[in-house]
């Protein structure tokens, strides 16, 4: 197949554009020579053009089209997280298929559903919220709806959901705690107690692989490790296997939550361009409980995770 790849610069977007680039030709989206370079070790062909600018047209013939460029960071204006999350998703459905795409995989994710509450054992028939606090979340829903709108004999989509993913290359996640440790900024909510699904990387891109071969189209699957964990002995791991120790401290997330509020509001106020040191968005993450059934991607994509949670954090330790 001819496959193109959005974010492959990226943690996700470049481990499913290496692994894809095994047995197909890949495109993926590039906005600089850096990217370029980035690209190309993976096995993949860079096409520059990005989420702003890219039109009909502008692509070769393709046969599908894996779409996991997002704005995903924690803080920005409306416009930011519009533009790249929705009109930018549009922009890539309506290019890919115009270059003959007839299967589209977006790269969506749990916080679709979520407004700040508990999520526990659900499914895919669980209700889009009325409304959510977290402009990441509201834009990659609109996403996701429009992505399964679009949904046509002539191009089958389908939008995965994986769950706080994790493994080797991560851009994100370790980063960040490593970040929060360094400046003695972290702590725990609730003593790190949340119970959460995880996704490692090697089986999100095992999912793509069955949603390209088997997905039906218009459909939303969850992808996941399988057992739950919680988030305390889960994080704490992944960094201990990354060479950081994290230290005991710990918030209530009853004090956590309106102190979030109040400074995000401060913020706004004042109109300062950093981020907030708290904001709801990473609070209520770590303090909501996150569980996801996968039932139906097991049945309906074939999806069993090839890598279990000891598996990959030996390969992280080794």
């Amino acid at each position: 197949m001819d496959v193109y790849v959005t974010g492959a610069s990226g943690f996700i977007g470049g481990a499913i554009a290496r692994k894809l680039a095994q047995d197909h030709t890949v495109y993926a989206m590039s906005r600089s020579a850096a990217s370029d370079a980035v690209i190309e070790k993976l096995g993949a062909r860079p096409l520059r053009g990005d989420l702003t600018t890219l039109r009909p047209g502008e692509l070769p013939e393709l046969d599908a089209a894996v779409h996991c460029a997002a704005y995903v960071d924690a803080w920005g204006p409306r416009a930011a997280y519009y533009e790249a999350n929705v009109a930018g998703t549009d922009r890539v459905l309506a290019a890919t298929r115009a270059a003959g795409a007839s299967r589209f995989v977006h790269i969506s994710t749990e916080a679709v559903l979520w407004r700040g509450q508990d999520m526990r054992d659900v499914d895919e028939s669980y209700p889009y919220p009325a409304s959510t606090p977290y402009l990441y979340a509201e834009t990659k829903a609109e996403a996701e709806r429009r992505v399964l709108a679009a949904n046509d004999e002539e191009c089958a989509t389908i939008a995965l959901r994986p769950r706080l993913v994790w493994g080797p290359g991560d851009t994100t996640l370790v980063p960040a705690v490593r970040e929060m440790v360094e400046k003695g900024a972290f702590l725990w909510l609730d003593g790190g107690r949340a119970e959460t699904s995880t996704t490692h990387i090697a089986n999100l891109v095992h999912a793509v692989e069955c949603a390209l071969a088997r997905g039906k189209g218009g459909e939303t699957y969850f992808v996941t490790d399988g057992p739950t964990t919680r988030f305390r002995p889960f994080v704490t791991r992944m960094m201990a296997a990354n060479g950081v120790d994290l230290p005991d401290k710990s918030m209530p997330s009853f004090i956590a939550r309106p102190a979030a509020v109040v400074i995000e509001a401060l913020w706004r106020a004042l109109r300062f361009q950093s981020a907030p040191p708290l904001t709801r968005h990473a609070v209520d993450l770590l303090c909501c409980d996150c569980t996801l059934n996968d039932a139906k991607a097991r049945r309906d994509l074939g999806y069993a995770p090839v890598v279990t949670v000891e598996q990959g954090f030996a390969e992280l330790s080794s």
